[in-house]
């Protein structure tokens, strides 16, 4: 459905903001921590050239003295005895061979040097990525691999492609790129095979011994891995589901590379005698782990793969694009462009409804409070791999835009926004294949923290996207059928709630993992209570 096309106006407002530099922390659940870990990088560069000037010139040192002696045992020291009949000539020998030569193979300039760059470093360790960064966007990877159905083989060269028909197809092409090696390949696999999961560190640790095969094993000082780890950790995952032949084949190289190492040897002849045995072992094979709270995950999967688009759902003639005023003043001159997505649930996006310069202001007043974001645990609230951002809430006191904001939904939805009826102003910043896997705005359950407030149940969310993303990031509805694409500076609308205040349970709703971009939200939830007279109850008690 094409919405109508609407003349551009403005809400702008310049804002002047002060960024405070933000916590590094969990750097994986937020792309702008990513981006800031390149300063941090930069510096380390500067601290490296350094090191290198300094080990240049103590080697320009070195070779120095290299030439010299060199030249005195080809010239000088020609004929047997002959130079040694000068005292001097004998003197400087022996003085060369008890001190210089102590000075330049004991000297600490290398030592200094090499202390002076681990210092540099250390200051720079705060904000550096921890291991838990490491194997969130290792496991960012692997939720993108799932989720949109991409090859391994693929993402290794720097592609997205699912197979469609026997053939790769590339689901998008990326601005920016950049293959894999093999060591990057083997910290993946790791990371999935140390939680067991070796349906991803097969396939991971596949490509890493492909990779390692094509340098010939050759290590570089900066990988962790080797040929020889890749090929002990594939063998293992093989064995585990259920391909001992495989299993063996792949031990048998390792000990090409290392022969004695008793564990590998143990092993190969394990595997030999459950091949040997009457009755060989049957393993699983490759299968994908089940989720334990994701029942849903085949249809969740199938609207985020569609990047946004149903067509089918879009043919309903009942839905439709207009310019919208709500019957509100404020709104006569400048009609908002409204795109009715679905009736039920109830589900709208607004055009234009924020400007490039106050989204952007609103990022950056949102930058020094991003923490991790946290889902709801009974009567708490704590971080889940199955939400992967950060978020900061802004109140209205924060900056005159947000007022205006808040002025601005009051206007388009007819409802009182004024905490406590609706929340603060929540940002979130998406990270490495950060998402939201589904679930509702609304409370489930009468000791959720969304009661904390005394206004009851969220009744609607109206969320505004700040950002665009080159792929992934849909909105998608389960039950519903249907997902909405990220729709830069438009606002989706939708109830959570019927009238009769019950739970609607069409409203169930993912966030997609973001595939390629940085992904920008506001999120306001709107409370029942104040809303008596906005949003008035059915005298149907079953509506």
């Amino acid at each position: 459905m094409n919405c109508l096309t609407c003349v551009y106006f403005s809400w702008g407002l310049l804002l002047l903001v002060v960024v405070i530099p933000v916590s590094l922390g969990e750097m994986y659940t937020s792309l702008l921590n990513v981006k800031q870990a390149i300063s941090v990088e930069r510096k380390l560069i500067d601290y490296l050239r350094i090191y290198i000037d300094h080990e240049l010139e103590r080697l320009e040192d070195i070779k120095r003295f290299y030439a010299r002696v060199s030249d005195l045992h080809t010239q000088l020291y020609k004929g047997p005895g002959t130079a040694m009949a000068n005292p001097l000539v004998a003197f400087t020998l022996i003085k060369r061979l008890h001190s210089e030569w102590l000075n330049v193979v004991y000297s600490n300039e290398a030592l200094e040097n090499a202390q002076a760059l681990r210092s540099s470093y250390e200051e720079e360790e705060a904000d550096l990525p921890k291991l838990e960064d490491l194997q969130g966007a290792a496991k960012g990877l692997m939720r993108l691999q799932d989720v949109y159905a991409l090859q391994v083989a693929s993402l290794v060269r720097g592609r997205f492609q699912r197979v469609t028909d026997g053939k790769p197809i590339d689901i998008c092409m990326p601005t920016v790129s950049v293959p894999l090696s093999g060591d990057d390949c083997f910290l993946v696999g790791k990371v999935a095979y140390e939680q067991e999961d070796y349906y991803h560190s097969v396939q991971w640790l596949e490509e890493s011994v492909r990779l390692f095969r094509g340098t010939r094993g050759e290590w570089s000082p900066e990988n962790e891995g080797t040929l020889e780890d890749a090929l002990d950790h594939l063998a293992f995952s093989h064995f585990k589901t259920g391909n001992v032949s495989y299993a063996l084949s792949l031990s048998q190289e390792l000990l090409h590379y290392d022969p004695m190492n008793g564990r590998v040897l143990q092993n190969v002849e394990k595997y030999e005698k459950l091949l040997g045995a009457d009755s060989p072992p049957r393993g699983t094979g490759l299968r994908r782990p089940t989720s334990k709270h994701l029942r849903t995950r085949d249809t969740y999967e199938r609207l985020c793969q569609t990047q946004g688009s149903q067509p089918m759902h879009f043919e309903n003639p009942r839905l439709f694009c207009d310019y919208f005023t709500n019957d509100n003043p404020g709104l006569l001159l400048m009609p908002v462009r409204r795109e009715v997505l679905s009736l039920q649930p109830y589900v709208v996006l607004y055009h234009n409804f924020i400007t490039d310069t106050e989204a952007e202001d609103i990022k950056r007043l949102a930058q020094p409070g991003l923490r991790r974001s946290v889902v709801a645990a009974g009567e708490k609230q704590a971080t889940a791999d199955y939400r992967i951002s950060k978020s900061a809430w802004l109140k209205d006191s924060a900056h005159s835009i947000v007022g205006k904001l808040d002025q601005r939904i009051s206007m388009l939805t007819g409802l009182n926004v004024q905490h406590p009826y609706g929340e603060y102003l929540q940002v979130v910043n998406y990270g490495i294949g950060g998402h939201y896997e589904p679930h509702f705005d609304h409370a489930t359950s009468p000791s959720s923290p969304v009661f904390k407030l005394k206004t009851g149940n969220r009744v609607a969310t109206f969320m505004i996207y700040l950002s665009s993303v080159e792929a992934g990031g849909s909105t998608a509805f389960i039950y519903a059928n249907f997902s909405a694409p990220v729709v830069e500076r438009a606002a989706i609308f939708w109830w959570n709630l019927h009238r009769n205040g019950q739970g609607d349970v069409d409203t169930l709703h993912a966030g997609c993992p973001v595939l390629i971009g940085d992904k920008w939200v506001a999120n306001k939830w709107i409370h029942e209570y104040g809303q008596e007279f906005q949003h008035r109850c059915s005298l149907n008690p079953e509506e």
